[in-house]
């Protein structure tokens, strides 16, 4: 898969490393002395990453830099201020500069889920709560973690990861999230999706939510892109988005299907083997189903082989993060009179609640 949006939210924050400073007795009791190594790679490789970034004017004034970049920081400092103006997103200096990482991800997220179940493992740390990944700046580290799980009898998946947001905790531009090399070349309105939903996570955060967190900011980057399409794109940019947009919802069609008959055939009362021999024949069946979608309808567009041929509980387990509680925030969306700023102040009410009312309250 080539885009943004099967990311998942990660944050390699100081905060985070300090408050597991304090608190070091607690993480080595509950999640193992290794954890405070796993933080330490955090703060170091975020901060090699923002000691990489220069204003986006420093950049623009270069005369080194290639025109096609400069094209791009221009048009994403226009995106960014449409955030402001038109989304009511914060105006700070995130994605005010820029950084070239010379590699193909910002992190590298480690997932995992066990062989008959969808529901991911999780990793509980100070700050931004459990969640359901673990994320690297080093590949190789990520591909260590990965094996470990593995041998544990865990189906495990490793993925490139674009972008991240710090949820604007970290003072000074210095700390302000930095517009990276890994989706500056996104087509104009992924890239504007990218930079709405990154935003998005500084508005609202549910500590140990992750599901609330990313539906939450994918519904604000299809609320803003819609806009953006609308207000700023031309015809181009809109049909480019449109051809791509079909192919992601004819996957994320597929892999919920999918999931869904996983999801009951792991939850009903047959045997292992009987649950073993029915995962294969469902594995089966999607691939089947996405080779005639390349094939057909796709025109042999392979953007997502990659991702079919390495799927398993894990991959299809974390997708259910970015789409499952969108509707429920379109529609308070539309309840709060489609005002950006008094829909923020709804969803931060929801946040500060415990996640049983959060979700009853958001609804079905």
């Amino acid at each position: 898969m080539t885009r943004r949006w099967y990311k998942i939210f990660w944050m390699a924050s100081l905060a985070t490393v300090a408050a597991a400073a304090l608190a070091a007795t607690t993480v080595c009791v509950n999640s193992g002395c290794s954890s405070l190594g796993y933080l330490g790679q955090s703060a170091g490789g975020h901060l090699s990453l923002l000691g990489a970034a220069r204003p986006v004017p420093e950049w623009l004034d270069d005369s080194a830099t290639p025109p096609a970049l400069r094209e791009r920081l221009v048009l994403s400092q226009q995106m960014r201020d449409f955030a402001v103006s038109a989304l009511a997103l914060p105006d700070n200096d995130s994605y005010r500069r820029y950084a070239d990482l010379h590699r193909n991800a910002a992190v590298w997220n480690v997932v995992a889920a066990p062989e008959l179940s969808l529901t991911l493992q999780t990793w509980c740390f100070p700050v931004v709560g459990c969640v359901g990944y673990r994320g690297y700046f080093d590949r190789a580290e990520a591909d260590l973690f990965a094996a470990r799980l593995q041998a544990d009898g865990h189906e495990v998946n490793v993925y490139g990861v674009p972008a991240y947001s710090t949820l604007g905790r970290l003072p000074g531009a210095f700390f302000a999230d930095p517009l990276l090399s890994t989706f500056i070349n996104y087509p104009e309105v992924e890239l504007a999706r990218m930079v709405f939903h990154e935003l998005a996570h500084q508005v609202a955060y549910a500590s140990g939510d992750t599901m609330f967190n990313e539906s939450f900011a994918t519904a604000v980057e299809r609320i803003g892109s819609r806009r953006w399409m609308a207000e700023r794109a031309g015809p181009a940019a809109v049909a480019e988005y449109e051809l791509f947009d079909a192919r992601r919802q004819d996957f994320r069609a597929l892999t919920q299907r999918t999931r869904d008959a996983l999801d009951a055939l792991y939850r009903s009362a047959a045997s292992d083997a009987d649950k073993r021999a029915g995962k294969d024949a469902l594995m089966r069946r999607m691939r089947a189903e996405y080779a005639a979608l390349r094939d057909g309808p796709w025109q042999g567009y392979a953007g997502y082989d990659a991702w079919f041929a390495r799927a398993n509980n894990a991959s299809l387990g974390v997708l259910a993060a970015y789409t499952d509680l969108v509707p429920q925030f379109e529609r308070l969306f539309e309840r709060e009179g489609r005002d950006p700023a008094r829909f923020y102040a709804a969803v931060r009410r929801l946040a500060d609640l415990p996640q049983e009312e959060r979700r009853a309250k958001l609804g079905p």
